[in-house]
């Protein structure tokens, strides 16, 4: 069986792929509110305009560019709840990192610097940093990114 691969995204932003049978059965699941971010579980999505991808892997050619058919493999596609299942472990998961980095506050950047120039310790940190404050450490190339506060469940209220 075929599938359409289609960009969503949800009102926050957050962009994802949807894996369906059909145009109708992304209707159909986006009808009965079926559709949600795996981000943020935010469950008004709608469909992105995206280049159309064609499997085309079957053919191959000859010598003389005559298309052949290969040796065809059949992939299953994952279910709606093992989708649902691998999301939710990816968010586990990451809200586990998050919350195992040193939470080093309004120091941030400064602690940034630190580990960069060898003068504390080198762990994963998390913390505070301004927009401005943020470009400056990307512009001395120090990787950070910023990280939304549904993932850091210290910090919700």
């Amino acid at each position: 069986m075929a599938l359409k691969v289609f960009d969503l995204q949800c009102a926050h932003g957050h962009v994802f792929e949807g894996w369906f049978r059909s145009d109708d059965n992304y209707q159909e699941q986006q009808a009965q509110g079926l559709l949600s971010c795996p981000v943020c579980a935010n469950t008004e999505v709608t469909k992105q305009l995206s280049a159309p991808r064609l499997n085309i892997s079957h053919l191959k050619q000859d010598r003389s560019g005559t298309p052949v058919e290969q040796d065809k493999r059949a992939v299953a596609a994952p279910s709606e709840q093992e989708i649902a299942q691998l999301q939710a472990q990816f968010m586990q998961q990451l809200r586990g990192a998050v919350k195992a980095a040193d939470d080093v506050g309004e120091q941030f950047a400064d602690e940034a610097r630190r580990i960069r120039d060898g003068e504390a310790k080198e762990r994963s940190i998390r913390g505070v940093a301004s927009t401005e404050e943020l470009r400056e450490l990307h512009d001395e190339g120090i990787d950070v990114m910023p990280i939304p506060d549904f993932l850091d469940d210290d910090h919700l209220h």
